[in-house]
């Protein structure tokens, strides 16, 4: 399966890992496919000073549905076939959201803002008025959908990741005020097509580190098999497993993917989950796409376990937790 990310990345894939020196049993069987009910809303207002072309077109930015598109591939084959977002309804919103404290960019004062590098402040997006502008928790209370995707210019003010609804709780981002009166927990996602898909899988990846944590809060230490899981060479010096999304197995700073320095690590074992046998072999930065941060992101990700069952009552399959909020604790 790594491999595999890796050959369609056009980048050369690492030598197969050594067998095994011990089996404890026998593999786990993959979880069931699970489907993603998605609303994709597109801020992508047109300039009247570029002749009508939206802001991609303007300046050169990318496509937001070729984004959607490869990015909801790039998930379901990072998550072994498990996760598989299916888009319900799209909306072009063709007009600029509104900041925390009401202000709204034209098209021309955008325009000014990008090239002077000069952008309003407070940044931050309005949460509240954006779930009210698109229903979002009718369309989830009536189950049209189980989260929603933004995607926007460069500072539209969006988190990368937030949560709304009853019970709502931290996603790399404070949980949308006031969202409570829904029937569940639901996330929104947001991403700046000025960026690609391997951002995409960062906010991503920080989605999942927000929900893990708060999985395994409840086991000390020697029992959160998360804790385990992101260890890395610089903090764990000859027990790397498959470190975090900012810290590969070998990185000694943040965001340090194409380090080529080799370090003794345990990923392979995070491939037959809730078994871990200690397969350790050396690996370098060859292993994840040598600094491509799509490469080490698909890596990353396709090392969290995927499997049916549960162990001292937490699945296996940590993927549900991820796609599903309101499974977590």
């Amino acid at each position: 399966m790594v491999n595999r990310l890796l050959r369609r990345l056009g980048l050369t894939p690492a030598a197969e890992p050594e067998a095994p020196l011990t089996v404890e049993a026998a593999p786990q069987e993959p979880a069931a496919p699970l489907v993603r009910r998605l609303l994709m809303v597109v801020h992508n207002p047109p300039l009247e000073a570029e002749g009508g072309r939206r802001l991609t077109e303007a300046f050169g930015w990318n496509d937001p549905d070729a984004l959607a598109g490869q990015y909801i591939a790039d998930l379901r084959e990072a998550s072994h076939g498990y996760l598989n977002y299916e888009i319900v309804e799209r909306i072009q919103a063709d007009w600029f959201p509104p900041k925390v404290d009401g202000f709204r960019y034209t098209g021309e004062s955008y325009a000014r803002a990008w090239h002077r590098k000069q952008f309003h402040q407070p940044d931050a997006i309005d949460y509240p008025a954006q779930v009210a502008a698109f229903d979002l928790i009718g369309r989830y209370d009536r189950a049209e959908i189980d989260e929603a995707w933004f995607f926007a210019f460069p500072f539209s003010g969006d988190a990368e990741s937030t949560m709304a609804g009853r019970g709502a709780f931290w996603l790399n981002s404070p949980p949308v005020p006031h969202s409570g009166r829904a029937t569940g927990r639901f996330a929104i996602m947001a991403f700046n097509y000025e960026r690609g898909v391997g951002e995409m899988l960062e906010n991503y990846g920080h989605r999942v580190e927000s929900i893990m944590a708060r999985v395994y809060q409840r086991l000390g230490r020697g029992r959160n098999m998360w804790e385990h899981f992101t260890l890395y060479d610089r903090i764990a010096p000859g027990r790397a497993q498959c470190g975090n999304v900012h810290f590969a197995p070998n990185s000694t700073r943040d965001y340090d993917w194409g380090n080529p320095r080799p370090v003794r690590c345990y990923c392979d074992d995070w491939l037959t989950y809730p078994n871990l046998p200690g397969r350790a072999r050396t690996v370098t930065s060859a292993e994840w796409g040598g600094g491509d941060t799509r490469a080490h992101h698909l890596w990353w990700l396709s090392h969290l376990p995927h499997f049916q069952g549960e162990h001292e009552g937490v699945r296996n399959n940590w993927w549900a937790y991820i796609v599903d909020p309101n499974l977590v604790p």
